[in-house]
C-alpha cells in the first residue's frame, strides 16, 4: 500500500492542528512551512478537509484553521480513504471498489494481498489523530 501526497499532507496538517490550543487558529502559511507542504497544494487539501467538516477555517489576514472535530474522533483510515478511495493493493481485494479478476479462482497470491489489505485497514482504522500525537516509535521502520 502506498498513500498519496494528499493523504500524507492531510495527515500532517491534521496532526499539527491537533497540537494547537482549542480555539487557536493556525495560518495556512505556518501550517505549510511547518510541515514542508507546498502552500497552494495545502490550500486545496484544507478546502477539502473543511468540506468534510474535519477543520474549521477563517479567511482574511487574521484567519487560519483549527480542528472542527475531536482528535480522537477521526481515524487515519477515514482520511486515507477520503483522499485515496481505497486501501487495497489490488482491485480484487478492495471492499469499496472491488474489481473482478479472471484469475481470482486460481490466483496464488490474492490471499496475501487480501490479508495485507485487512491488516492495513485494521491498523489505520484503529489509529486516531489523537493517537498520532504520542511520541513516535523509537525503532526504525523498514521500507
Amino acid at each position: 500500500m502506498r498513500i498519496s501526497k494528499k493523504s500524507d499532507y492531510a495527515l500532517r496538517a491534521l496532526v499539527t492542528l491537533a497540537t494547537q490550543e482549542p480555539g487557536d487558529l493556525l495560518s495556512i502559511r505556518r501550517l505549510a512551512e511547518g510541515n514542508d507542504i507546498p502552500r497552494r497544494f495545502l490550500e486545496q487539501i484544507m478546502m477539502d478537509l473543511r468540506e468534510q467538516g474535519w477543520v474549521f477555517g477563517v479567511t482574511g489576514r487574521d484567519g487560519g484553521y483549527r480542528l472542527a472535530v475531536a482528535p480522537a474522533a477521526l481515524t487515519m483510515g477515514e482520511v486515507v480513504r477520503h483522499f485515496d478511495r481505497v486501501l487495497a493493493p489490488i482491485g480484487c481485494v478492495s471492499v469499496k471498489q472491488y474489481e473482478p479478476c479472471s484469475q481470482e479462482p486460481t490466483c496464488r497470491f490474492r490471499r496475501v494481498f487480501l490479508e495485507a489489505r485487512n491488516h492495513a485497514a485494521r491498523m489505520l482504522d484503529g489509529l486516531t489523530i489523537a493517537d498520532l500525537l504520542e511520541d513516535p516509535p523509537s525503532s526504525p521502520v523498514e521500507s
